[in-house]
């Protein structure tokens, strides 16, 4: 099995090292790290080790509480955390500062994995998601460490291409020592694809946790004085992705067309920063006057004239641009991308929107639907009524509004649940 997967490994690498030197041309990408990703890792005390692999931002963000929790376990253990993507590793030394080691994911190719074992001594590994990986698990397997997924989950995109590898994923999960499903009906799908059924268990979302139920933001007050936000309404498309854009740029020039909305100004914040430029340009063509917040971050100046739009083209300020908003639009869900996280802007108490392509968040966007606190529309026509409605109707918007924000507050508990299932297996 194992030269199996190294042959596959070495051949898909064949495939898409075209795309890897693309972006590291054109995007600066995948150009930091390489050291780590084979295997060379080094870590910061020789305590017994909790590893945390986390893929992206959306993964590195939902570990906070959950390192926080888990750095109080008795055993006093060094906690690690790897990334996959540039803007993940960034974002975990963001948030831990120094004060955890923070490395790239190693390939999982055999004789790299291995080494990557040897230096890293993990005592248990803990992957977000589903970031199962053969033989990172058949290693941790041999040596008798146990491998648990946390957050578990299966896409309705995701499941009908893993039931077609069933044989090698039936494998791969068999070696897995616990899996923490979000959902029923991900721990159902876990177990079709091979987990033994007394190893599922279901926890709910750890994001549910990391949604900062609040008003207040730290340096959002900052943010405002830069982007001279005032008493100005806010509309903030978070998290957009690649015919997005365009979309939010056409439904607020017909707002901007109708005399009640003469003072609302648009936020938009792209998931991706190699698409910063291309938004740039795409927001300059629109003919609305704008500034780009990275010419303003970390400077004495402050935007001038009160330009219509911002583009957030920083990392780590969305939840800043949130919290001023007075309606958010989650993006990546009008294109079919699966959408961008919607639980933080609900937790803030915002009147939500999003498309009809959650698949990514699916558990959170039905519950949230479900307790009337967010909006779903289909296309751009449905998202200029909806801004319309929500901008004139206080009522109708708060309660969305407080709504989500019920949501969110009843659906927290998955981080402590996950500890106490993993503090079960370290004991």
């Amino acid at each position: 099995m194992k030269l199996i997967i190294n042959t596959f490994y070495l051949l898909a690498l064949a495939v898409i090292s075209p795309k890897i030197v693309y972006r590291m041309v054109r995007h600066d990408r995948y150009r930091a790290g390489w050291g780590e990703r084979l295997g060379n890792i080094t870590r910061l005390t020789d305590k017994k080790c909790i590893w945390i692999h986390a893929v992206s931002v959306g993964e590195v963000n939902a570990t906070r509480l959950l390192v926080e929790k888990l750095s109080r376990l008795d055993g006093d253990y060094e906690i690690v955390i790897s990334a996959t993507t540039d803007t993940g590793y960034a974002r975990a030394n963001a948030i831990y500062d120094g004060k955890l080691k923070v490395f790239y994911f190693p390939f999982d190719i055999s004789w790299i994995m291995q080494k990557a074992f040897d230096n890293i001594r993990p005592d248990i590994c803990l992957s977000i998601e589903l970031e199962v990986w053969p033989n990172l698990t058949m290693i941790a397997n041999k040596r008798n460490i146990p491998v648990v997924v946390i957050n578990g989950r299966l896409s309705d995109r995701s499941f009908p291409r893993y039931k077609l590898i069933r044989p090698v994923t039936r494998w791969m999960f068999s070696k897995v020592s616990l899996l923490l499903a979000q959902t029923e009906e991900y721990a159902q799908r876990f177990r079709y694809l091979g987990c033994p059924a007394e190893r599922v268990v279901v926890t709910s979302s750890l994001k549910y946790d990391t949604a900062e139920i609040t008003d207040v933001i730290e340096g959002a007050d900052a943010l405002a004085e830069k982007i001279a936000l005032e008493d100005e309404r806010l509309w903030v498309a978070g998290g957009t992705g690649p015919g997005e854009e365009k979309i939010v740029l056409d439904v607020f020039t017909k707002l901007k067309e109708l005399k009640e909305f003469a003072d609302l100004r648009m936020a938009v914040v792209p998931r991706k920063p190699e698409r910063f430029d291309e938004v740039a340009n795409m927001i300059e063509a629109s003919g609305f006057s704008f500034v780009r917040y990275s010419k303003l971050k970390g400077t004495d100046t402050k935007a001038q004239n009160k330009p219509e739009i911002i583009l957030g083209d920083t990392m780590g300020d969305l939840k800043k641009f949130y919290s001023l908003a007075s309606i958010v639009f989650v993006g990546r869900t009008l294109v079919p991308m699966g959408g961008s996280d919607m639980m933080e802007s609900a937790a803030l108490g915002k009147c939500t929107i999003f498309g009809e392509h959650t698949f990514n968040f699916k558990q959170s966007a039905n519950a949230l639907l479900a307790g009337n606190g967010a909006i779903k529309v289909k296309d751009g026509d449905e998202l200029f009524e909806a801004i319309k409605k929500c901008l004139t109707d206080i009522k109708y918007s708060g309660g969305i509004s407080k709504n989500g924000r019920e949501v969110i507050s009843r659906n927290q508990g998955a981080t402590e649940k996950t500890v106490t299932e993993i503090a079960k297996l370290l004991s």
